[in-house]
């Protein structure tokens, strides 16, 4: 059956917002050439893209021909303004963005763990809107949020988890009050860094992969035949609560201290570093980094050190070669518990080791767990680096709240 004219027109609208987009800006001509729509049905979307603010003239193409079929045609980016948040444990990090995704403003605070319900949510909201006025927008259009936890994929909601602050919960409801025009959505952050890795960084061009975050946290992300999965319960990839050996015990469902996370968190990862004498030459006593840094930076920069150590990169004679490869190998074969185990049930083809320690270890550490995991299964898999790091989180909520901001904003109504 045929679609009617206001579907075609709706389609039309839509490639020709995608292509300019992506491409722009573009004369009506290359609109034509892109789309294979004909001349005239380029001319109507192009005046009614314009006069629902969506696009403008932007200048003149380079071609010797001068008038209408010159004039360079692009998205108004201003045209709606978008938030990403990145929730950790005891800190926020904001983007503002515009319809483009290009950064407008950004900043972070930290939250410490001891911070009451209120004064936290107060620091997070009151983030947003500062970050808003620095950015010059005038209000928010679509807000996307990466967070810790389960997700309900029914409420689309973040549930209530052991170990997650209260002001995680009711971030949302709280924006919500002091945005009340803004659309807010929330993700799990493992699968939104799955998602900026596809798009930008080592998953792009694979729409089947997992992505195993390495940082403060374990996690895992899902993306089978170009769709996310979140699970029944929106647990997909909740990998820190898998048994492995090596740990003192079985995991709870309070507590995945006897999983996977005790073994390759950032926590352990420093642990582990400590045993082949390299946390001495990197971090402070109590495991502080540099003004009492957390886990995962310090964890990251002992992996990173160890790598230049192994590839001869040192920026001490302090870091020990054979130290730090023992380390590395030691801490592939951990991870490769964790690779091995999503590979024998869903052979992704490609697993992805991201956060900030997966970046930090780099091909070094990808190509030590990848042949780990080839002893184990027989499934060909081919491990990567993520390219993104810790800012996989912004990336992909950013990525998320544009996708959702352009589904609104480029469906013209009918005319």
């Amino acid at each position: 059956m045929p679609a009617s004219p206001s579907t075609a027109r709706a389609i039309n609208d839509r490639l020709a917002l995608r292509l300019l987009q992506q491409q722009g800006p573009l004369t009506a001509g290359q609109l034509k050439q892109l789309t294979g729509l004909s001349r005239p049905t380029v001319a109507d979307l192009v005046e009614r893209l314009a006069v629902s603010g969506l696009i403008t003239v932007v200048g003149e193409s380079g071609e010797q021909r001068r008038g209408p079929n010159a004039r360079l045609y692009g998205i108004v980016a201003d045209r709606a303004h978008l938030a990403a948040l990145d929730v950790r444990t005891e800190s926020v990090s904001v983007i503002v963005a515009d319809l483009l995704g290009r950064e407008l403003a950004a900043e972070s605070v930290p939250i410490g763990g001891d911070t009451g319900t209120g004064p936290a949510l107060e620091q997070a909201v009151g983030l947003v809107e500062r970050v808003v006025k620095e950015a010059g927008a005038e209000r928010l259009h679509t807000v996307g949020i990466g967070a810790p936890g389960l997700i309900d994929p029914v409420t689309g909601e973040l549930r209530d988890s052991t170990g997650l602050p209260e002001w995680h919960r009711r971030l949302v409801a709280a924006l919500q009050e002091r945005l009340p025009r803004a659309r807010i959505t929330v993700e799990n952050e493992t699968n939104l860094a799955a998602l900026a890795e596809q798009r930008d960084g080592a998953a792009r061009g694979r729409d089947t992969f997992v992505l195993l975050w390495l940082g403060h946290s374990t996690g895992a992300a899902v993306v089978l035949d170009g769709t996310l999965r979140r699970g029944a319960s929106g647990g997909t990839g909740e990998i820190g609560f898998l048994p492995v050996p090596g740990t003192d015990g079985l995991p709870s469902a309070t507590d995945c201290a006897g999983g996977f996370h005790s073994l390759a968190g950032a926590t352990a990862v420093t642990e582990l570093a400590a045993r082949y004498g390299l946390l001495a030459a990197r971090v402070g006593p109590e495991g502080a980094g540099p003004e009492g840094a957390g886990p995962e930076p310090v964890a990251a920069e002992l992996v990173r050190a160890a790598v230049r150590a192994t590839t001869g990169a040192a920026a001490s004679a302090a870091e020990d070669p054979a130290a730090a490869s023992d380390f590395l190998d030691a801490l592939a074969g951990r991870v490769a518990l964790g690779a091995a185990s999503v590979v024998a049930v869903l052979d992704p083809g490609c697993v992805v080791l991201g956060g900030e320690i997966g970046q930090a270890g780099g091909e070094v550490l990808a190509a030590r767990v990848a042949e780990r995991v080839a002893r184990m299964s027989p499934l060909r898999t081919e491990v990567r680096a993520g390219a993104l790091g810790g800012r996989a989180v912004l990336r992909g909520a950013l990525v998320t709240a544009r996708d959702r901001a352009q589904d609104d904003l480029f469906a013209p109504p009918e005319r």
